[in-house]
């Protein structure tokens, strides 16, 4: 589908959103914040819990921060933290959150966007941290896109200043020769609703489509995909390198178990040197 047909789509489907807001437009940012999984206490309170601590008191800043999942707790905890964020219709909903209203955002790109949002007084080269979780790296289709955020976040960190980064580990090894679609959840609902998602894969691209089939209790369906690049933990390694940063931390996950052949995501921290 062309770009321009694309935007008609979803101009047809969902009259509400904006093509500017990229793959998260209001028709997802509406129910983006519903109840469990990765906006559950259990999984958003070990993150905020480390970050707090890497922070050591510096403000932060959140590459893509969404409706504040994350940044919104954090600022609830005392942290000063800026926001980068595409989406106005994601964006808008920070705010309404504990903690949210003291969440500075910009608006724009994370790959070449310079933060403003606290009217200068803290920007480029003044933050103790930068994050970007929840696999969002890999919303960036592109390895020179990729290095782009590398770059990016290394700009706004002072001198010893920390980029963070949650994302999973490709799946390829659960492809067998000639396949490349690998299941990641199937949720069954009363009688024949529930929902289903599943990556597929292009090995010799390292573009995938994370995909989303939903059936409602009327019989109607859904079905959202979203493209992605994933890029191996050593390429990471090197993308920081290009910008000035090297490898301090890699854990499995949150809660700093180690990473290991069998980790399915890790979190990794590197050092503006």
């Amino acid at each position: 589908m062309t770009d321009d047909a694309h935007t008609a789509d979803l101009r047809a489907h969902h009259p509400g959103d904006d093509p500017a807001d990229g793959q998260f437009p209001e028709s997802v940012a509406a129910g983006y914040d519903d109840p469990g999984g990765a906006n559950d206490a259990a999984v958003v309170t070990p993150a905020v819990d480390l970050l707090t601590e890497l922070a050591d008191g510096g403000p932060v800043l959140e590459l893509a921060v969404g409706t504040g999942r994350i940044a919104a707790p954090l600022a609830a905890r005392g942290v000063r933290v800026g926001g980068i964020e595409l989406s106005r219709a994601m964006a808008a909903r920070i705010a309404g959150k504990p903690g949210g209203a003291d969440v500075g955002v910009t608006i724009g790109d994370m790959t070449s966007t310079r933060f403003d949002g606290f009217g200068g007084a803290v920007g480029p080269g003044d933050f103790a941290l930068a994050y970007l979780v929840f696999n969002t790296i890999s919303n960036v289709t592109t390895q020179d896109g990729q290095v782009d955020v590398f770059v990016n976040a290394a700009a706004h960190l002072r001198p010893g200043g920390l980029f963070l980064i949650e994302v999973g580990v490709p799946g390829l090894r659960r492809l067998p020769p000639g396949q490349d679609t690998v299941p990641f959840t199937v949720v069954p609902g009363p009688g024949d609703t529930g929902y289903v998602g599943f990556d597929r894969y292009d090995v010799a691209t390292q573009l995938f489509t994370s995909n989303h089939v939903t059936v409602r209790p009327d019989g109607t369906g859904r079905f959202r995909s979203v493209p992605f690049r994933y890029a191996w933990p050593a390429e990471m390694d090197l993308m920081a390198r290009i910008a000035g940063l090297r490898l301090r931390h890699r854990w499995a996950g949150w809660d700093r178990s180690p990473f290991t052949a069998d980790s399915e995501n890790h979190v990794s921290v590197w050092e503006k040197v």
